[in-house]
């Protein structure tokens, strides 16, 4: 009789223990099925890689240097300090480059459709990939003779096809590479801060440009 009392259909206790434990063990499974639901809320890795800006500190870079190790949309970044005297050679390589002007509006956006090729002339900001077969040029900021180029006045050079860059990322004439290094979008927070992949606003665009 006491075992009828414990375990029979109509025990209430009974009854209450397995809709206590129901609703525990179905509120558990509630919290766990939740959780890649939260975590599917902030970026992934791969939504970083797939075009999540990047922002950059470039509070340590000196003039004439360039950091590296910077990725956008899985492609290297170049950011570059150029001194007074680096930028003045872009005027001089006016005549050695295929686009003085930067009229090709598919390698820069419009704040960067200027000499330096860029929205600070002292920075720029590029993709490092080459527009030839897409290998990574080096950054060869001397003024010196080189022996892909005796009259060198500093620039990107490729190594797996010879293809030469000035200081602004411009294709020298008669390269294999077709077209300029491209600029992504960026923008300045503040003095030391750029954020790759985001344009600037309207406003700051405009007085940029």
């Amino acid at each position: 009789m006491a075992n009828d009392d414990v375990h029979g259909p109509d025990n209430p206790g009974r009854r209450r223990f397995l809709t206590a434990t129901t609703a525990v063990v179905g509120a558990v499974g509630v919290g766990f099925a939740a959780v890649p639901f939260i975590k599917s809320w902030n970026p992934s890795a791969r939504a970083k890689v797939a075009g999540g800006p990047v922002t950059v500190d470039i509070s340590a870079l000196a003039e004439g240097q360039q950091l590296s190790g910077l990725a956008w949309r899985g492609s290297p970044v170049y950011v570059a300090r150029r001194s007074r005297a680096m930028l003045a050679t872009l005027s001089e390589m006016d005549s050695r480059v295929a686009d003085p002007k930067s009229q090709n509006t598919d390698q820069q956006p419009r704040y960067a459709q200027n000499e330096h090729r860029s929205i600070k002339p002292e920075i720029l900001v590029l993709i490092g990939v080459c527009t030839h077969l897409g290998c990574a040029p080096e950054f060869k900021p001397e003024v010196k003779p080189e022996p892909f180029d005796p009259d060198w006045k500093g620039g990107y050079f490729c190594p797996c096809h010879k293809s030469k860059y000035d200081l602004a990322g411009r294709v020298l004439i008669a390269q294999p590479a077709p077209a300029n290094l491209a600029v992504p979008p960026y923008h300045f927070e503040g003095d030391n801060t750029i954020v790759i992949g985001v344009d600037p606003s309207s406003s700051n665009s405009a007085g940029a440009a």
